[in-house]
């Protein structure tokens, strides 16, 4: 990695993720994993929580994936309970990329239900890719109540979380498609022919489960 400035390795880094350039900061964070240092790691767990370019962010994810694994947990587990969102987010995002299965646990309750939706977007998709063998269902119920919440990439996002979790996820879905919310109603509908069926579209759907629960819904006539 090219010197910028004087100091410790750990210092020069910090230094370079500093400037203004995003593209910079993107060759940087790729020198940073191309030629990984021990030191690195917390600088780049750092400012994986503070940085705003979305290609940076995902470099510094990778740079720090080619580290040491239980050093790189050790440092990104504490980032889980940050007060930024896009810290927790990233976080999560790294210990996905990282895959050690050994932080399924780290994922709480609490993130899985969290407030910003990205932070728990990203929790769905980091729980589904770790969850032991044999708790597939206990996370599906978590997800559950999930159903019907925010717009619809948020809602394709725990739609194909639920598609992960294969069969052991179906029951409960069942359950949901029959609720007296006729959101929670589609979209558990449209979560089980995406199941069903992978190659279905997520527009269509939505659009087919909410057009069926809104006919299930509808007063019958009266026959004269």
């Amino acid at each position: 990695m090219a010197e910028v400035g004087k100091g410790t390795p750990e210092a020069r880094l910090r230094h370079a993720l500093s400037v203004a350039s995003s593209s910079a900061r993107l060759q940087i964070a790729l020198a940073a994993g191309t030629q990984p240092d021990e030191s690195y790691i917390e600088v780049l767990v750092e400012y994986c929580g503070v940085e705003p370019d979305f290609f940076v962010r995902d470099m510094l994810t990778w740079a720090l994936t080619r580290h040491d694994p239980e050093l790189t947990v050790e440092s990104v587990l504490p980032q889980l309970h940050s007060a930024s969102a896009r810290a927790r987010s990233q976080a999560l995002h790294t210990l996905s990329k990282i895959g050690n299965p050994t932080t399924w646990t780290a994922i709480t309750v609490d993130l899985l239900h969290d407030e910003n939706v990205e932070v728990a977007r990203t929790a769905w998709r980091t729980a589904v890719g770790l969850v032991p063998a044999g708790h597939e269902t206990e996370l599906a119920e978590e997800l559950v109540s999930e159903l019907g919440r925010g717009d619809r990439e948020t809602q394709r996002s725990l739609s194909r979380a639920f598609a992960a979790l294969g069969t052991a996820a179906k029951p409960v879905i069942g359950d949901a498609a029959i609720s007296e919310n006729q959101a929670v109603r589609a979209h558990a509908v449209a979560t089980l022919a995406i199941m069903a069926d992978p190659d279905e579209g997520f527009d269509a759907a939505i659009a087919e489960a909410k057009r069926a629960v809104a006919l299930r819904g509808a007063p019958m006539s009266k026959e004269q």
